[in-house]
């Protein structure tokens, strides 16, 4: 193992012998780091944190430490990240606590920039993307693809859905659609599905026609939820990304932007 002699590691910590550790890191008990994983320099963690492999993480990094939760009492709650991520500068991400689930969870594949912020008992999936200075409240949970652009701020309990786009400095605090790209104007608003996003993570034109349409119908009729519903059963093809989108509104107890 490559550990720099400036790194402390708890002698309980769990740390595969292909890691690497660069200088000044510290790492405490109940940590588990899988192979390939380095930690460039300063990077703090603590336990229970399990780290899958391939992960990197840049310099100030602050993993599993306790949440900024006051109903927070020591419980034994944990950190999870999968594999093949990029965690950059003075990304700060808090474990789970009893009233979530006990778990933070982190995915595969997903890249988080510079001063980003996940609170406790957040889902991250895989391949998302999230821009410089995002900020997650506790217990949102973000779908597969989905890519949230710098300084948004998201609301407790929301859920960004699969393949969605939040563009900079949008404000969440309802449930964002699936495959829909929403921005900033006097208030967050869908403005169309996100098809480039769409295209690049390889959704063909038979399964991106359906759901322009079914957002269109959702966002630019007259019509209410209920209502809108109803006529995409009645209109639209009905792919697995059209049933997936009416699912997600269905279970939805916040709102959602539209």
């Amino acid at each position: 193992m490559a550990v720099h002699p400036t790194s402390i590691l708890d002698p309980k910590a769990e740390i595969s012998p292909d890691a690497e550790i660069g200088p000044y890191c510290v790492i405490g008990p109940r940590v588990a780091i899988g192979a390939r994983t380095r930690l460039m320099a300063n990077v703090y963690l603590e336990g229970k944190l399990i780290i899958g492999e391939d992960n990197l993480f840049y310099p100030y990094s602050s993993i599993g430490v306790a949440p900024q939760d006051l109903k927070y009492k020591g419980e034994a709650s944990e950190t999870c990240i999968g594999n093949r991520n990029r965690i950059r500068e003075f990304v700060t991400i808090n474990r789970g606590t009893e009233g979530g689930g006990m778990i933070t969870s982190i995915g595969d594949d997903n890249l988080i920039m510079a001063y980003v912020h996940i609170a406790h008992d957040v889902t991250i999936t895989n391949r998302v993307i999230l821009a410089n200075n995002v900020t997650f409240a506790g217990h949102v949970y973000v779908g597969e693809c989905a890519n949230i652009g710098g300084h948004a701020g998201i609301h407790q309990f929301c859920r960004i859905g699969r393949h969605a786009m939040v563009g900079s400095y949008s404000v969440i605090n309802q449930d964002v659609l699936p495959f829909s790209k929403v921005a900033p104007t006097r208030a967050v608003a869908v403005y169309g599905a996100n098809r480039i996003g769409m295209e690049r993570r390889g959704l063909t034109s038979e399964q991106i026609e359906p759901l322009q349409n079914a957002l269109r119908i959702l966002t630019r009729s007259s019509l209410n939820t209920s209502q809108a519903l109803s006529r995409i059963t009645e209109e639209v093809p009905q792919t697995a990304e059209v049933q997936e989108l009416i699912a997600f509104i269905n279970e939805s107890k916040h709102g959602f932007v539209k």
